[in-house]
């Protein structure tokens, strides 16, 4: 909590909130994640790991969490205190998710879940963001995204066929959340 804490004081554009996710938002997060079908899922700015642990406790055993965080405290506390064969930890962007994928084996991710706060990334940086993660959606796979606000709500309207929305209350701050899926074709 220490590290999380520090780390947003130090960059709160890259947290979005001074507190980890709550295990109410958790829950309803993970809710639309079919585990027995999700062999690949990708977490982007995993933090502390309040979310990485509750994936890998559900998550199959012959399945990969792929954690894409930029922040070098939170990765290398990530890859030192939480020790699972399916947790991949890297260092870098959301934006590169087709090259990490690549780097372990994968050319598609069942699940990609985000918390990272889309409202201060550049609007550049947010759309390569969203496409890319769009493209590395396997069929009937899903993006689960948490926000804090609505303002990336038009952009994922725009880029994903199917946006279903939710509200989380009990969370500082109470959160949206967001379950998008590609345009089928």
């Amino acid at each position: 909590m220490l590290l999380f804490a520090r780390n947003f004081f130090r960059h709160p554009r890259m947290l979005g909130s001074i507190v980890p996710s709550s295990r109410f938002l958790i829950k309803q997060l993970l809710e639309p994640i079919n585990w027995a079908r999700a062999r690949v899922i990708v977490e982007y700015g995993p933090g502390v790991g309040g979310i990485t642990m509750e994936v890998l406790r559900r998550m199959r055993a012959d399945g990969a969490l792929i954690a894409i965080e930029m922040n070098p405290e939170f990765v290398s506390y990530l890859s030192n205190s939480i020790p699972d064969a399916r947790l991949k930890v890297v260092e870098g962007s959301a934006e590169k998710v087709d090259e990490i994928l690549h780097r372990f084996g994968y050319t598609r991710a069942d699940y990609i879940i985000s918390g990272i706060p889309f409202s201060t990334i550049p609007a550049p940086v947010r759309e390569r963001i969203l496409r890319r993660t769009c493209e590395a959606l396997a069929p009937g796979g899903a993006f689960l995204v948490y926000q804090f606000s609505t303002r990336v709500l038009h952009d994922l309207k725009r880029v994903f066929g199917y946006v279903g929305r939710k509200f989380e209350p009990l969370n500082v701050l109470p959160a949206h959340l967001f379950i998008c899926q590609p345009f089928t074709a």
